[in-house]
């Protein structure tokens, strides 16, 4: 392989992106050797197993990701802005576009949604940690370094470019010769595995770890959601990474699996890769939903309306995401029959997400609504989304779908979903909780400022494409001639982005000007709240409780705060942990140059790579940790501390 087939050439922006990751990266070294701060990199997160530090660096991942994923979508609608633009040429785009969606989805939502979900749910249900502290660190690096490989794509090898749906016969080597489809497939199965065994590992906490007294039906709805998530994603995530497994395949090794000759079939890669790709689309909704129910709840100064049917319309969801699939593909020629059947259990879904819009909405009613940001975010979700259901029901009837199909009408539907009901949670959630995380509120008014950026610039950017695909724009266009009068529009939507993008660099600007700034929370309730995260301090210190809480009743926070009496009458007993362990991360490295090995089909590294994965985990298994234990004393200083008085 020559040097110019290794690295991508001949585009000022990837020169540039290169010369940033040097830069980047000299700055990090310089800044930690200045610093004198390798030690506390390797000791505090390098190597930690503390649920609270793993969410953190999901997060941060995941505002990375949405940086990465959110210039592909700038340079996509700067390209297509004017008619006959060349700011792009065809292949370029096809690899933003791509790389686009896998990133916002897979390595931004999820992320963001599994760092909420490890800062948070162990705390809602009265725990010290998840079940397996190791195991969420594999987790956690698997997905990281599983990120990382497909970022490097677009440096080195050339980035994926078959869509992030990777039809097949685009993506196979006849029509895809690079190396950009290899890393697909790799980096999503080294990530799919980690997310795999975060569903596991949450399930097991949420099961068996809940305070004494916290049965089903009193933990909070983010935590059920939390739990139904896991439920989908050890169902949904195998499916993946077998279709994986056989994508790598018949690309490295010649197989004839999605091939249309030789017994292949290109329609097997589709009905796999939407029997997991859509209950994916609830895997990153029904924890919005659940965050939306915590914070409408929390800023309503009332008990969550109708919390038995919330649930049971969460499971609902659930089992029928599961029976959607070929929705995606109406008009590929399954018959009347299938696209009814689909057509019918489709429009089915829109019931039990209705349940839930007007639980939220009886929950605000007669209310004491408080308008802080993480609720102008959730009241900004409610008519939003609907837009997005409402355009669902219209795809879903398989004969008007022959006219939406394949249109910027699509584009517009999933992302007045993906977007209120996915990004606008997690900055909600973000906001909401990171006073319980860092011991300080983000400031209120730049956090309103750029909520209104993104919500109005959001609808400027969108709605534009609901009557572009009506007119007959397809998706994927990378341009158009002055004739087709899509210009207006897409210029209208390039002005939106604009809008967001200033809305998440204020975003990014609250956090630092609220870590200089803002006072310091001593209370560790500074929202007024009602589940037991707010009863720790803030910051949470490692142990998370120093007794464990006893629930009678749901929002047992709440209740104990309006009756005045503790939560737990047990007295502070020394407290065992799990200590931090470098084997994950290290799991993690070797499992990068594994897949960057298969890549490029360099077989006898990879073969090194691979006895190196197989050792470090057998090195785990034999691993006994006794782990330590902090003194009553250390925990009394502690509390006495962050909480300002005396236990």
């Amino acid at each position: 392989m020559k040097w110019d087939e290794f690295f991508v050439t001949g585009e000022p922006m990837i020169y540039g992106a290169m010369a940033s990751i040097v830069l980047a990266t000299l700055a990090i070294i310089v800044g930690l050797t200045y610093f004198k701060k390798w030690g506390y990199l390797w000791r505090e997160w390098l190597t930690t197993v503390d649920h609270k530090k793993i969410g953190v660096m999901y997060i941060i991942a995941a505002l990375l990701m949405l940086f990465r994923g959110g210039v592909d979508a700038l340079l996509m609608r700067a390209q297509t802005a004017a008619p006959e633009l060349k700011f792009l040429d065809a292949q370029h785009y096809n690899e933003i576009f791509t790389t686009h969606g896998l990133i916002m989805i897979l390595f931004m939502a999820m992320p963001f949604v599994f760092g909420l979900m490890n800062v948070i749910i162990p705390l809602q249900i009265g725990a010290r940690d998840v079940a397996f502290p190791r195991l969420n660190a594999i987790s956690f690096w698997l997905f990281f370094f599983g990120a990382m490989l497909l970022n490097l794509s677009f440096v080195i090898g050339g980035s994926p470019d078959a869509g992030w749906t990777a039809y097949f016969p685009l993506a196979s080597n006849e029509f895809s010769p690079t190396v950009g489809n290899n890393y697909y497939s790799l980096a999503l199965q080294i990530s799919g595995i980690g997310t795999l065994l975060t569903g596991v590992n949450f399930i097991v906490t949420i099961l068996k770890m809940r305070a004494p007294g916290m049965t089903l039906m009193k933990m909070p709805m983010f935590t059920w959601s939390v739990l139904i998530t896991c439920v989908i994603i050890i169902f949904a995530f195998p499916v993946l990474t077998i279709a994986l497994l056989l994508m790598m395949f018949d690309r490295l090794f010649g197989s004839q699996f999605f091939t249309m000759a030789n017994g292949g079939m290109d329609m097997l890669w589709a009905n796999l890769f939407w029997v997991w790709g859509h209950p994916e689309v609830y895997i990153v909704i029904l924890p919005a939903f659940g965050i939306f129910s915590e914070i409408i709840s929390t800023f309503s100064k009332k008990n969550l309306y109708g919390y038995t049917s919330m649930v049971i319309s969460m499971a609902v969801i659930s089992g029928l995401s599961f029976l959607v699939w070929a929705h995606h593909f109406y008009t590929m020629g399954q018959g009347a029959m299938v696209n009814g059947f689909f057509s019918i259990t489709t429009m089915a879904i829109a019931v039990p997400t209705g349940v839930k819009i007007f639980n939220w909405l009886f929950t605000m009613r007669k209310g004491r609504i408080t308008f802080t940001t993480p609720m102008l975010y959730s009241l900004a979700f409610i008519p939003i989304f609907t837009i997005g259901g409402v355009t669902g029901v219209m795809l879903a009837m398989a004969s008007a779908d022959y006219q939406y199909h394949n249109t910027m009408f699509l584009v517009a539907h999933f992302h007045y979903v993906l977007i209120p009901g996915t990004v606008f949670a997690v900055i909600a959630g973000f906001h909401y909780w990171f006073p319980k995380v860092f011991g300080f509120r983000l400031n209120e008014r730049l956090g309103k400022m750029a909520f209104w950026f993104i919500a109005i610039s959001f609808n400027v950017t969108f709605f534009p494409l609901f009557f572009l695909g009506l007119k007959g724009m397809t998706r994927r266009t990378y341009t158009y001639s002055a004739e087709t009068g899509f210009g207006p529009l897409n210029m209208l939507s390039m002005v939106g982005a604009l809008g967001l993008t200033i809305g998440f660099i204020l975003l990014v600007y609250n956090i630092y000007w609220s870590t200089r700034y803002q006072p310091r929370d001593k209370t560790g309730d500074p929202w007024d709240a009602r589940s037991l995260e707010w009863s720790t301090p803030s910051p949470v210190p490692v142990y998370n409780f120093a007794v464990t809480p006893k629930v009678t009743q749901r929002d047992a926070f709440w209740f104990a705060k309006q009756d005045k009496v503790a939560l737990s009458d047990e007295k502070i007993t020394k407290i065992h942990m799990p200590s931090n362990s470098g084997k994950p991360f290290v799991l993690g490295v070797i499992f990068f140059f594994l897949g960057f090995f298969l890549v490029f089909s360099w077989w006898v590294p990879a073969i090194i790579a691979g006895i190196g994965v197989i050792i470090v985990m057998a090195t785990m298994s034999f691993d006994r940790d006794n782990g330590y234990y902090i003194p009553v004393e250390e925990i009394v200083e502690t509390e006495n501390k962050l909480r300002g008085d005396t236990v």
